[in-house]
C-alpha cells in the first residue's frame, strides 16, 4: 500500500514548523500531534429496528475503510424501551494512515459537499485539546451510494491530539486544513 499521506507529509513539512515559532517550542517532540479519530453514530430508532444498527455498522465501515463495531447501550430506561445491552450504535477508531487518509477525504471531499458550507464551528473544543466535529447527514461521503441507504442519520467526528490548550489544537488542526469559520476570531 503506498499511498501518499499528504496531510501526515504536510504536518511533517510545514505545521511542526509553524507551531514551533508561534508557541516558542524547543524541540519539535513537544509540538501536538493528531493522536486518532473517532467516528461514532448513534441510532435512535435501534430499539424497533434492530437492522438499523448493522446498517450504520457497514456504513461506517465503507466510510473509513476499518471495520466499525455496534455500541451498546449501558443503561436500561423503559421509557425508551431500551434495554442494557442493547445495540444502539456503532462507532470506530482510526489511527496512524487510515487516520490521515480519512482526514484527507474529509477535508478534500466530503466537507464542501456539504449544502451551504462556510466552514466548521471553532467552538467545540473540549478544553483539554480536542475537537468534536458533528455530521448531519453521512450522504456527504461519495463512498456512500444515495440509492441503497434508508434513512439519512448524522455522525460525530473526534479529533484527539497531544495538545495542552485548544489554542494550541485549533492551530494543529487549521495547520492540517480544517476548513474553520471564524479564522480572525481565533482566540481560543
Amino acid at each position: 500500500m503506498a499511498t501518499s499521506l499528504r496531510f501526515k507529509d504536510l504536518y511533517k513539512d510545514q505545521v511542526i514548523k509553524n507551531m514551533q515559532e508561534k508557541f516558542n517550542y524547543k524541540s519539535s517532540m513537544q509540538v501536538p500531534r493528531l493522536v486518532k479519530i473517532s467516528i461514532n453514530q448513534g441510532v435512535g430508532k435501534a430499539t424497533q429496528d434492530k437492522k438499523l444498527v448493522d446498517a450504520a455498522v457497514n456504513e461506517i465501515t465503507t466510510i473509513t475503510g476499518q471495520k466499525a463495531v455496534p455500541t451498546k447501550a449501558k443503561l436500561s430506561i423503559s421509557n425508551f424501551k431500551l434495554r442494557e445491552g442493547m445495540p444502539i450504535g456503532a462507532r470506530v477508531t482510526l489511527r496512524r494512515s487510515r487516520m490521515y487518509e480519512f482526514l484527507d477525504r474529509l477535508v478534500t471531499v466530503a466537507l464542501p459537499r456539504v449544502r451551504d458550507f462556510k466552514g466548521i464551528n471553532d467552538k467545540s473544543f473540549d478544553g483539554r485539546g480536542n475537537y468534536t466535529l458533528g455530521i448531519t447527514e453521512q450522504i456527504i461521503f461519495p463512498e456512500i451510494d444515495i440509492d441503497k441507504i434508508n434513512n439519512v442519520s448524522g455522525m460525530d467526528i473526534t479529533f484527539v491530539t497531544t495538545a495542552k490548550t485548544d489554542a494550541e489544537a485549533f492551530e494543529l488542526l487549521k495547520g492540517l486544513g480544517l476548513p474553520f469559520k471564524n479564522l480572525n476570531n481565533a482566540n481560543n
